[in-house]
């Protein structure tokens, strides 16, 4: 990849180039699926915070869990998970605008002081199309879309998972984005389009 396509992966549409990685252990907590699903999901978390060179941990001192995964049919009942309204203060107009756009899928991440993620929430609606999606591929799709902060409309042209054979695999790009972007010497967070090009020099792809 070239550094302006790494700038274009973290350049909102807003023209604002912001990117922000994960400060503190992931702890994921998922609700709405079976043990079998459940597995699934907790695989993909830990093959993409390997792959990235983070950690995992059973709880987060602060929040307790810090990685909320909701599955659900149809978005009004959020509003009746207990406490979710504190969590996220503007619940119900949030689940308004969900509704009116036809929305299946959304994610909401909070930062620390340093601009570093400090918590995520994402929310699946099993509509008919997402519940056509093998669990291994939605899986690997969300915890790669929630492993670092990424452009509104960063894979709105093209997933960043792609088939190999039978398999799903996420795009060796991708992947070298990543683990570049989890080098100890680089930022949690930035806002200058110069770390793209940080980015760029630390990209390894396979061979």
């Amino acid at each position: 990849m070239t550094p302006d396509e790494i700038e274009e992966l973290f350049t909102r549409e807003s023209g604002e180039y912001l990117f922000a990685r994960w400060g503190r252990p992931i702890v994921p907590i998922v609700f709405g699926v079976e043990e079998e699903t459940l597995r699934t999901i907790k695989g993909a978390f830990e093959a993409v915070v390997t792959l990235a060179g983070h950690k995992m941990a059973e709880t987060d001192p602060e929040l307790g869990a810090n990685c909320m995964v909701f599955f659900f049919r149809e978005w009004q009942e959020l509003l009746e998970v207990p406490d979710l309204d504190r969590l996220i203060p503007d619940l119900s107009p949030l689940v308004e605008r969900l509704l009116a756009a036809d929305a299946n899928q959304y994610r909401i991440f909070r930062f620390d002081e340093d601009g570093a993620i400090r918590a995520s929430f994402i929310f699946l609606k099993m509509d008919k199309e997402l519940s056509k999606v093998p669990a291994e591929t939605l899986a690997l799709s969300q915890v790669v879309q929630t492993i670092v902060l990424w452009s509104d409309s960063a894979f709105r042209s093209q997933s960043p998972l792609a088939l190999a054979g039978e398999k799903t695999i996420l795009r060796p790009e991708i992947a070298a984005i990543i683990r570049a972007a989890y080098d100890p010497v680089l930022p949690g967070a930035a806002q200058d389009p110069s770390h793209a090009l940080r980015l760029f020099a630390r990209l390894e792809l396979p061979q």
